[in-house]
């Protein structure tokens, strides 16, 4: 079992309802359970975008970088499009 360090956090009125409406319900056995709950789930989505500040700030500047947009025409959309389906294609192959 991993060792369990304690916090202490403030909640909104409305986050603080919510938790409580959570175990009172039954759905979870105290407050802990919801933060750790949602926690868990924060760090899964996190995890699943796999994007660190830095990599944003990197993506960031390299499109302000890129230049001005250009404006949509079908054949870019079309192209797009395409590109997607192949990428799709693709991973549920892999899959």
């Amino acid at each position: 079992m991993s060792t369990v360090e304690k916090r202490s956090v403030s909640l909104s009125s409305e986050l603080a309802a919510a938790v409580d409406d959570a175990v009172a319900s039954g759905e979870y056995g105290s407050a802990s359970e919801v933060i750790c709950d949602a926690l868990r789930q924060w760090k899964a989505s996190r995890d699943l975008h796999g994007y660190t500040v830095e990599e944003l700030r990197r993506l960031w500047d390299e499109g302000i970088n890129s230049g001005p947009s250009q404006p949509f025409t079908a054949d870019t959309v079309k192209q797009i499009k395409q590109s997607a389906l192949r990428r799709l294609k693709e991973e549920q192959e892999r899959a």
